[in-house]
């Protein structure tokens, strides 16, 4: 299901709105905050002045580099500091996740009658079965998803959201290597066409170097079982989920891997597990065994009080048993 194919109905709901928010996942990524920006374009067509909300304390440095460059252009807050502007004609849209437990602010959902959900990870049990669901599980990142939208609605947007948008696509597609269709090329030559930047994209993904080598000695701990790598960091640091992300889609770049796993400390109380595939193995129907999810693409979780060590000997268990 395509955004195109739902437009009537989502121009209605924003119509009859009186206020409108805009919410990506925890720890958001330049997909989470593409795809909330090109909607919030895509707003403004409807003379509408929405919130993205942000909770996160601490940025990914290319989301960091967006907010900082383009906060001025656009309304960003915490979600505490606008409950009370909610009613019930309020209208919230969530990008790049359909899962309640994933959002910036999973309490927020539970206030809102009229919702849009807009991700393209594959639909689960768990997932947010209320108001209008859209989900395209062939797309390659929400990014892309509103890429289209934005075109087929003749919506106006500059270089820099063009360039944004297509930071996104690059980020979920690993630099086109993952997840990549027609359709992707496609709406990527359409967002170059408005403008987008690839030197620019390719700065929001500059990585830091000690960051980099760190990440390398990860990759050193590498253990298999049959076509899967298991990647454990050491216990004594800590890393960013994007970092472990990192880890997992390196390990897929080598002869015989077909998913990876990696493991690490992201503060003293969670241990945050990034999981990759080339698509033949489905890594977020694993996770789900561990309170995580994703598709047979990219997946992770976050559990809480748990030793590195533990989660490694579940998730081999697990292996085990769907392998």
């Amino acid at each position: 299901m395509t955004l195109i194919d739902k437009k009537k109905e989502i121009d209605k709901l924003i119509e009859n709105s009186s206020s409108v928010f805009i919410m990506g996942h925890k720890y958001l990524d330049l997909d989470a905050i593409g795809s909330a920006i090109g909607m919030y374009e895509y707003l403004k067509e409807f003379n509408k002045k929405p919130t993205i909300i942000i909770n996160d304390r601490k940025l990914e440095p290319g989301v960091k580099k967006i907010i900082d460059k383009m906060n001025d252009l656009y309304s960003i807050n915490k979600s505490k500091k606008i409950k009370l502007k909610i009613n019930e004609n309020s209208l919230l849209i969530i990008v790049d996740t359909n899962k309640e437990s994933l959002l910036q602010d999973a309490n927020f959902f539970s206030f809102f009658q009229n919702v849009i959900v807009i991700d393209h990870h594959d639909l689960k049990e768990t997932s947010i079965n209320k108001g209008l669901v859209i989900v395209d599980e062939e797309a390659s990142s929400t990014c892309e998803m509103v890429a289209d939208f934005l075109e087929y609605s003749k919506t106006p947007i500059d270089e820099d959201v063009a360039t944004i948008l297509l930071s996104g696509i690059v980020l979920d597609t690993n630099n086109y290597v993952l997840k990549t269709t027609t359709n992707t090329f496609r709406a990527s030559y359409i967002l170059a066409q408005k403008g987008a930047d690839p030197s620019y994209v390719q700065y929001l993904l500059k990585q830091n170097l000690k960051e980099y080598i760190e990440r390398q000695k990860v990759v050193t701990n590498v253990k298999m079982i049959k076509n899967i790598a298991i990647s454990c960091a050491k216990s004594t640091l800590t890393y960013r989920r994007e970092d472990l992300a990192k880890i997992a889609d390196t390990l897929l770049q080598f002869n015989n891997i077909e998913a990876s796993f990696v493991i690490g400390k992201l503060d003293k109380k969670n241990v945050g597990i990034s999981a990759r595939s080339l698509g033949n193995i489905n890594v977020g129907e694993i996770l789900e065994n561990l309170n995580g999810g994703g598709d047979n693409h990219e997946a992770g979780a976050r559990i809480e009080n748990v030793s590195i060590k533990k989660i490694e000997m579940e998730l081999k268990e697990i292996l085990k048993k769907t392998n």
